[in-house]
Parts: C-alpha cells; structure tokens; sequence
C-alpha cells in the first residue's frame, strides 16, 4: 500500500495518518447526521411536530443518529403524580439504517488503507475511533432532554462497534490480505502447524462456511416469505396508513422509517419460519402455530403479522431445513471433510464412517448456524420504551436451538443427496452435449 496524490498537501508533504483518519471520520459522521436529519426537516416544514423549536429538532437528530448506531435511550415519563411516571429503555434500533454508519466506514477504511504503508494502518484507525468517539459523546451530552436520558460512556462507545467493524473490513477488502493490512502473515503461521492441525482447521473452517450458507439462504427465504405476506395482506397495511392520514411527506417518512426496521422483520420472520417465533409485548407470541398478541400500535407494516390459528402454516418449517439442504450441497462440493477421511483411515466399514461423518457435519453446521442465528435474533430484538412492548423480537437462546436443529436435519439431507444430485446435473449436461 502506497500514498495516492490526493493524500498530499499543497507542498507534496503527505498528510499524516491519523489526520487523514479523522477528516475521513469526521465526514462520515457529518454525512451520515445529515441522512437522519433529511426526514426530520421534511415532516418540520409540513407542520408535523407540535414543538418546532430548532433545538427540538437538533435534539431528535442526534437522539436518531445515536439509537440508528444502536445506543439505548432511557424515555422517562412523567405524569400527574408517581403512580403515572416511568421510565424505560428504548433498544430496538433499525438494522437498516445502521447500515449507513457501516457503509461510509467502509469506504473510509479502503481510502486509508490505500493512503497507509504495511504496519502503519493503526495510525489511520486510532485518529478515526478518536474523532467518532468524540462526536458520539458530544451527540450524548448535547441531546440529553428531561424525556430522555443518554448514557455518556454508551453515546461514547457503541457508535465505534459498527463503524469499526465497517472500517476493518473495508480495509481488508482494499488490502487484500491481513498480512499487508497488519502485518501479519497468516499463511506463514499456519504452514508452520502440523498436517492435522491444518486438516482440522479447514474442516471446522469449512463447516462454519456452511453453516453461514445457511443463514444467509434461510434469510433469503424469509424475506420472500415476509414479502409474501405483505402482499397478501396489503390492504390491511393501507387502511392503516389511510387511518394515520399523514400526507405525503408524513407517509414517506413514515415508509423509511419501515424500511430501516426491514432487516428486522426478515429476522423476525425468520423466527417465524423456524418455529419459535417472535414476541410483541410482554406475554404475547407469533409464530406458526398460532398468534397470540395484544394492541399493536399504529404502525403499518404491523398489520400483516398473521393472527389466529393458521392453517398449513407448520409447512413453514421447512424454510431452515431447506436452507441446509443448501448447505450440504454447498460442502460436498465446496468444502474439506477431512474427517470423513480421518474416518475412513481408521474404519473399514464404509457405511458407518460415512454415516458418523454426516451426523457429525450436521451438528457443526447446525450449531454454527444456530450461534449466528442467535447474534441476529439478538441484534434484532429490543424494546420500545415504556408500556407493554418492551419485549419485541424473537428469543435469542430458543432461535437459535430450533434453527440450528432444522438446519443440522437439512445438512445431512443435503450431503446425503449431494452425489444423487451431482449424478443428475451431469446427466442433464451430457444430454445437453449430446442434443449440440
């Protein structure tokens, strides 16, 4: 990695790291208050708030930049007397538009990792996570209202956990390999450990491959599951929105504000599909075999959670399970079964250490499946202040059982079928030949 010429001041003296580092930070932060503050000035200029203060507004603002980057809010509610005040935290945050925060660092970690020399990239990094750190904490201190309380060290620090981790990885993509980002020369390590090790490490590796296949192909099912549903009940959806009478603008904020909590709901939906299901509020549960909930506020997309007894709906089980079919498919002909082999070495009897092998393929995807399954369903979960709903999502610990259970199942219906598959795509090709 080398300096480019925009990297160069007037002199042609190269600008330091770690300035480089905050002037690529301090303009993500500024771009990505910018993108929170947009929907916020259009629902202001169409009389959409009661209070039109400017510091009101500047206040929102940065309270939706903090809880976008994933930062509690503690909303107090203050009543008549004692008995009507409260207070609780506000954690479900839009995985969507965290995305913005994660995007820009990534895109800054590739700049600086183009600008910085092998060794030298830590420079870059500290004078970004500096500066973050920094506006993170000035957003926290400024925002804080009677309404809402702002933790100082989590306005501080949990805005570096997505844009540190979009900046590694930007700069490893850029770089190429962690030897010429850090330094460090992974392959060298490694060829230095004995032939099993390496053997083991590339099947465990292989199998948390296929666990990953997994989860990402059962949200992708889920998603054409939750769009399903929408469609379905669409116009449940628009009497809602036909209810709230917010005018086009109000209407479109409102729709973003869905769109960022879209991720959420393919994660929802995913625990759905699985069978553990989803809460929305204390004490309520949606799943496929029956929902159970209570009002529900005046959200839109909230009308199509599907209610009562569902016919057929435990044939959506079959999402995860087919998920990893998918994924042992996808290790038969991508991955490493070095213990398959270990196996075969050390028993003759083919029909038992192929079966052995299987069933043991089928436990680590499924719990690498299930362990990223939780992280997700965690991520995704939270609580929306005070009242009822400070349960929404699915259960962490129970998501991640049951996918990693179905998903296991499918692993080794996947891989037992791989070769019968193989066989028929080969005999698709020679007929194809053939017919040429």
């Amino acid at each position: 990695m080398k300096l480019s010429a925009d990297q160069t001041g007037d002199r042609g003296l190269p600008m330091p790291l770690w300035l480089q580092g905050a002037l690529e930070t301090a303009q993500a932060a500024i771009i990505s208050a910018l993108v929170v503050l947009a929907p916020i000035i259009a629902v202001w200029a169409t009389a959409g708030f009661q209070d039109g203060a400017v510091d009101f507004l500047a206040r929102l603002a940065g309270q939706s930049w903090l809880l976008v980057h994933g930062v509690p809010l503690e909303l107090i509610a203050v009543g008549p007397d004692a008995a009507n005040s409260g207070s609780g935290l506000l954690t479900l945050f839009p995985l969507g538009l965290t995305m913005i925060p994660f995007l820009l660092a990534w895109r800054a970690g590739r700049r600086l990792a183009r600008a910085s020399y092998t060794d030298q990239l830590w420079q870059a990094l500290l004078g970004s996570w500096l500066v973050y750190s920094a506006f993170g904490a000035a957003t926290g201190f400024i925002c804080r209202t009677p309404d809402v309380a702002i933790n100082p060290w989590h306005a501080m620090f949990i805005p570096l956990i997505p844009y540190a981790l979009g900046m590694v990885i930007g700069a490893r993509r850029e770089a190429g390999s962690w030897s010429r980002l850090i330094g460090v020369d992974a392959v060298d390590w490694i060829s230095r450990t004995s032939q099993h090790s390496r053997w083991a490490g590339s099947y465990l590796a292989s199998a948390a491959t296929a666990g990953f296949v997994a989860v990402l192909s059962a949200l992708a099912l889920a998603a054409l599951l939750l769009a399903v549903n929408l469609f379905i009940h669409w116009n449940l959806v628009v009497a809602v929105y036909e209810a709230l009478d917010a005018g086009a603008v109000g209407g479109a904020a409102l729709t973003v504000a869905q769109l960022g909590f879209l991720p959420n709901l393919v994660v929802f939906a995913l625990a759905w599909s699985s069978g553990s299901g989803f809460a929305m509020g204390l004490g309520s549960q949606a799943g496929p075999l029956g929902t159970a909930v209570g009002p529900l506020p005046s959200i839109p997309v909230l009308a199509a959670i599907p209610s009562g007894s569902l016919d057929y709906a435990f044939v959506a089980l079959i999402v995860p399970v087919l998920a990893g079919v998918l994924a042992g498919w996808w290790f038969l002909r991508e991955g490493e079964n070095h213990f398959d082999e270990w196996l075969a070495i050390k028993v003759r009897a083919r029909w038992f250490t192929a079966t052995v092998s299987t069933l043991v393929l089928g436990v680590l995807c499924g719990l690498a499946a299930g362990l990223l399954t939780a992280g997700l369903a965690w991520l995704a979960r939270g609580s929306a202040g005070i009242g009822r709903l400070t349960d929404i999502g699915p259960d962490p610990f129970w998501t991640g059982v049951w996918v990693a259970a179905e998903v296991g199942a499918g692993v080794v219906i996947g891989y037992a079928a791989g070769p019968w598959l193989e066989r028929e795509q080969a005999a698709k090709e020679a007929d194809a030949e053939l017919v040429r």
